[in-house]
């Protein structure tokens, strides 16, 4: 009998221990390899996000100098050409000098034509203004204003500078006097 009650606790043990392992939920084993594997994909799909987003960003840097540098070089001619208007404009009142050296006026004018003919090949051209034109505020700037009862109203009584436009970007207003 000794024998049957120390067999009885041991039973019981292993009984007690099964009725344990049935109470507890079974929770599937993960193997550390397979964890690995998935955080690496996890890592992976990251990191592709992050790559295309980079590549979208790089994409749109690209496009938005390209717009800038063609929007620049316009506006960066038209100003240095802006510059030497002034030049000309005296070169010009220098021709309009009666003087008795007829070489020196001749290069005066070769001078001012071939200022021109850059201007030509730059895309400038002269804002048409003649005297008796209508006036146009988008391209002349009135500076005087004249009562006279032979023209009509709002047309160019008298031309004082010449306009000059790259395109459709004026690059200097023709100042003139308009009659009212």
């Amino acid at each position: 009998m000794s024998e049957k009650k120390k067999q009885d606790p041991q039973q019981t043990k292993t009984e007690q221990q099964a009725a344990a392992e049935a109470k507890e939920p079974k929770q599937p084993k993960t193997d550390p390899v397979e964890e690995k594997l998935k955080q690496a994909e996890e890592q992976v799909l990251a990191l592709n996000d992050k790559l295309l987003r980079t590549l979208a960003e790089y994409d749109n840097f690209r496009k938005r100098s390209v717009k800038e540098k063609e929007a620049i070089y316009p506006e960066a001619a038209a100003d240095a050409v802006s510059k030497f208007l002034p030049v000309l404009d005296s070169m010009e009142r220098a021709a309009g000098f009666a003087c008795s050296d007829e070489e020196y006026k001749k290069g005066v004018d070769m001078i001012i034509h071939s200022f021109y003919e850059t201007l030509t090949a730059m895309g400038v051209e002269e804002i048409p203004a003649e005297v008796g034109s209508p006036f146009d505020p988008a391209v002349h700037n009135a500076v005087m204003h004249v009562e006279d009862d032979s023209m009509q109203p709002n047309v160019i009584a008298q031309v004082f500078q010449k306009g000059y436009r790259m395109g459709e970007r004026v690059i200097r207003h023709t100042m003139v006097q308009v009659a009212n």
